[in-house]
């Protein structure tokens, strides 16, 4: 994959790990949004925790990477939605810990009125990955 990031100063600064826009070329892959279910039981992860669903929720977008041989360095585009926007530092500080801020995708992060299961956090993403 070729990735480019493009940082202007005509428009603000990013305010935390993501870029204003990325470039990228190679194949396609939107990911659905995750929220923090267990892959093995289906059962909500950290109920009431957002740092804990984060985590549930970050691992849950690695195995689907993963699967398509992907890694969160191929990650352009994110979305985060939060059930509080209150909960954006803590969410933040695990998003940022799979993410590099020189290299971080493109992001948008709203709060919603409702998740599914009614989570605290979902989190889906677009990856270019190259398939030859």
């Amino acid at each position: 994959m070729n990735k480019k990031v493009i940082n202007t100063e005509q428009a603000p600064a990013p305010v935390g790990p993501y870029n204003q826009a990325i470039v990228a070329s190679g194949q396609m892959m939107f990911v659905a949004g995750q929220i923090a279910l267990d892959p093995k039981t289906g059962a909500i992860v950290g109920t009431g925790d957002v740092t804990k669903q984060t985590e549930q929720v970050m691992a849950n977008l690695q195995a689907i990477l993963a699967a398509a041989g992907a890694k969160f360095e191929d990650v352009v585009k994110t979305t985060v939605f939060l059930a509080d926007m209150n909960d954006f530092a803590a969410m933040n500080a695990i998003y940022a810990k799979y993410f590099d801020e020189a290299t971080a995708p493109a992001r948008a992060c709203v709060q919603v009125s409702r998740l599914p299961k009614d989570v605290l956090v979902e989190i889906d993403c677009i990856a270019v990955v190259n398939r030859e």
